[in-house]
């Protein structure tokens, strides 16, 4: 592994290693070395494997036909990353944020202090900060890079102090509002037998508006690309001529098979999305360019702006997935090869579970589970079939539904808020309701770890008033503004129906006079109670008109909204069916 200090990392063997010399270039003999990246994102704290379609992947095969592959879990990640490095005495593990935040339970309920103790296992060298490293804020991060025990909740062992990260976290473009310095390194150079290779790290400028206030409090989140662009030329001045760029944004591919070729057609044809704009206007200082946020998998080549070829990659999410990539060093000139013709080789990996579980993983696992146990195994309510949320590519979901659902019933009493319509934000939903089981409960139950999973961030409820023209408006924000390229369609409570046109563009895809609360007409004059989380109440997602609500009264968390609905609605001899997400009218 590498250990950090003052910004530099030092690389020895990785376990496993062949020692030996790397073999000369065929071409240049002893000029050139390939230096292995493997990469991998959004982890989020999946430290067991992932339930439902959380935990597959698309694999498209020879004939053109495509098939789900179970994957995904630091057991398995483990074993794929150390025989990965087998071979490779030039090795370095990169990520692109996101590491932690919105947890399943084993992580979240320990404020991901197992996720970065398996993350520690795993050797990984650096990390970018992602949006979800700011969901407790500052303070919980630094915490997270530095060790120390929870400010409140203590030590969770005995005799154990949490040691923090051994990997630096860095926030290139992240500074604080006082004193205009990044919170966090803004990069660190990996150094081995005279290669040196400097790695930059970002989060998306939008952080702010997909993060509660509190998290980003007394920070500002700059641009990505001068950000990086500044960086690389400090870096240069140093001496560093080989970067790559960790980027917590990312792009949508035109597949969704993990192995499909992105470049058919030509450099990049296969991908959208901001991290397109991205790549094409950082500096060609810059190699290599690691990616995350948007859960996709891709290795793609986006020329730089002077029309050179750049790998760009994404792994999905939660562990399914690594990049290995190839980066060919030069010794003489200190610089990553790259010609008009090819950019570094890369290809991603199924961390798939066939293979054997790495021991250490199993024990950490275990260590955590037995603490959680108690609460985690408990039984909240029973399903008759996966109810699906995160896995749904539909914009209306059976579990937005039953999340909706939770809510206006948990907020609709007079003394609870009298709610007559939730909102649930579908970004906030990050698992399915997988029927079958996922440890030793039996198919079909719900146990408040799975719960927990869906709904990790433990939101407070908020109920305001609302005018039917406001409400009218927060729907025409799922699909113009910020949310107009990538629409954001809220998951609705029984009751409120309406159509969605997406042969229209921008706000008038909302079909004003479709919208209907249990048959009758919005009316745009007089004003209604509206359930929501306090992330979307806030602003969150792109929905201002929500923060003109009126009347603001707080509830209880989301978490106890969904697992009391799941209780009163389903029991072992009569389990909670998937609803049928027929809410909002899709037109196309």
């Amino acid at each position: 592994m590498l250990a950090a200090a003052a910004g530099v990392l030092t690389a020895v063997s990785p376990a496993g290693a062949d020692t030996g010399a790397a073999a000369p270039d065929k071409h240049r003999p002893g000029r050139t070395v390939d230096v292995q990246l493997l990469s991998f994102n959004d982890l989020h704290g999946n430290l067991e494997p992932p339930q439902g379609s959380s935990g597959t992947v698309t694999e498209t095969q020879a004939d053109g036909t495509t098939k789900t592959v179970p994957a995904g879990g630091a057991e398995y990640l483990a074993t794929s990353l150390r025989n990965a490095r087998k071979g490779h005495e030039y090795s370095v593990t990169a990520a692109g944020g996101d590491m932690i935040g919105a947890s399943p339970l084993m992580s979240g309920l320990f404020h991901d202090e197992p996720t970065i103790e398996a993350l520690n296992k795993l050797d990984l060298d650096v990390t970018s900060v992602g949006n979800h490293e700011f969901d407790e804020g500052r303070a919980e991060l630094s915490r997270m890079q530095n060790g120390g025990c929870h400010p409140k909740e203590g030590c969770y062992e005995k005799g154990k102090t949490f040691p923090g990260a051994d990997f630096p976290y860095l926030a290139a473009n992240v500074t604080d509002e006082k004193t205009g310095k990044p919170i966090l390194k803004p990069y660190t150079v990996w150094k081995h037998k005279g290669v040196k290779i400097g790695f930059i790290g970002v989060t998306l400028e939008g952080t702010p508006d997909i993060v509660t206030a509190e998290g980003v409090k007394g920070l500002k989140f700059h641009d990505e690309v001068e950000t990086i662009n500044k960086y690389a030329k400090e870096l240069q001045r140093k001496g560093v001529k080989s970067i790559v760029a960790l980027i917590h944004e990312g792009g949508l591919p035109a597949s969704p098979s993990y192995n499909y070729d992105c470049d058919n057609g030509g450099a990049g044809k296969g991908i959208s999305g901001p991290i397109v704009d991205i790549a094409k206007n950082i500096t060609p200082k810059v190699d290599a360019l690691v990616t995350g946020h948007t859960h996709q998998a891709y290795t793609c080549t986006v020329p730089d702006p002077s029309g050179t070829p750049r790998t760009v990659t994404s792994a999905a999410s939660f562990g399914r997935l690594y990049t290995d990539t190839t980066l060919t060093y030069d010794r003489r000139t200190g610089d990553i090869v790259r010609t008009s013709v090819k950019g570094a080789h890369a290809a991603n990996h199924v961390v798939d579970r066939e293979q054997p579980k790495a021991p250490d993983m199993t024990s950490l696992i275990g260590r955590w589970n037995k603490l959680a146990a108690p609460i985690a195994n408990k039984p909240v309510g029973y399903i008759s079939a996966d109810i699906n949320g995160r896995g749904s590519t539909a914009y209306e979901t059976p579990l937005g539904d039953t999340i909706a659902d939770a809510q206006l019933e948990a907020l609709s009493p007079s003394d609870k808020g009298g709610a007559q319509i939730a909102f649930m934000n579908p970004g906030g939903i990050r698992s399915d309701l997988a029927y079958k089981a996922s440890g030793s409960e039996g198919d079909g139950v719900v146990t408040y770890g799975e719960a927990f999973t869906v709904q990790p961030f433990t939101n407070m409820m908020n109920v305001i008033d609302l005018t039917g023209s406001q409400l009218i408006t927060a729907l025409q924000q799922q699909v113009s503004g910020a949310n107009e390229a990538s629409p954001r369609i809220l998951q609705v409570s029984k009751g409120l129906t309406y159509t969605l046109d997406l042969t229209k563009s921008g706000k008038d895809r909302i079909v004003t006079d479709s919208v209907k609360l249990n048959g009758a007409a919005i009316d745009p004059a007089k004003t209604y109670r509206v359930a929501l989380n306090e992330f979307i109440a806030g602003g969150g997602d792109g929905f201002p008109a929500f923060k003109e609500g009126k009347n603001k009264l707080v509830g209880a968390s989301d978490l106890d909204a969904f697992t009391a609905y799941l209780g009163a609605h389903s029991s072992q001899s009569s389990p909670l069916d998937p609803p049928k997400a027929d809410r909002i009218t899709i037109v196309k």
